[in-house]
């Protein structure tokens, strides 16, 4: 707790009350949790079996497609309508495991994210701001780099939480072909390491 306070501070002095953009002192930690417990979830049959799956139908999809999901998407978070694709995300079976995998994690992860190649939802813990994750970092600094990376966000604040968190992420590879299929993300909640 005292390292997290120490942090925080440090946030607030080098870069304000917005957070710290770049900086995380909690690297090594995220490091070694996502070489282990992070990696072992990615490699899981279920996680594996569900981006497959995904990616034999979303391949075809066009950008159009893509935005005019994702939009349906973000229409569905206002909650002024039904959910339909919020609803079938979550349903998954992969959306179910990762729920699980969350809620025993006992505050560490926030959030999972289970991307495809396009960088489309696959499963999620919970519900999330986005259906299409292919503009960011999570996806494109794990996916499009190749099977051995990592990518380690910075730690931001969540002002709704009063927590200090970072995104930690990491390919989703097929151990038949060796390729990379999808990407996960882990939101975790630093003071929990």
């Amino acid at each position: 707790m005292r390292r997290l306070a120490a942090a925080v501070v440090a946030l607030l002095v080098l870069t304000g009350p917005n957070a710290a953009v770049g900086l995380n002192v909690f690297e090594a930690e995220l490091g070694e949790l996502a070489r282990t417990q992070l990696q072992e979830i990615a490699r899981s049959p279920v996680v594996i079996d569900a981006v497959r799956a995904q990616n034999l139908v979303t391949s075809s999809y066009s950008e159009t497609m893509i935005t005019s999901l994702d939009r349906e998407w973000a229409e569905e978070t206002d909650g002024d309508y039904g959910r339909p694709l919020i609803d079938a995300t979550l349903a998954r079976e992969v959306s179910r495991y990762l729920s699980k995998i969350q809620e025993g994690s006992e505050g560490l992860f926030t959030e999972i994210i289970l991307m495809d190649a396009s960088g489309l939802n696959v499963g999620i813990s919970r519900v999330t701001s986005d259906y299409w994750q292919g503009d960011e970092d999570k996806w494109k600094m794990t996916f499009l780099v190749g099977p051995e990376s990592l990518h380690i966000g910075p730690l931001e604040e969540d002002l709704s939480t009063r927590t200090v968190q970072s995104q930690v992420s990491l390919p989703v590879v097929d151990p038949d072909t060796g390729k990379v299929i999808g990407a996960l993300t882990f939101g975790i909640d630093v003071e929990e390491l």
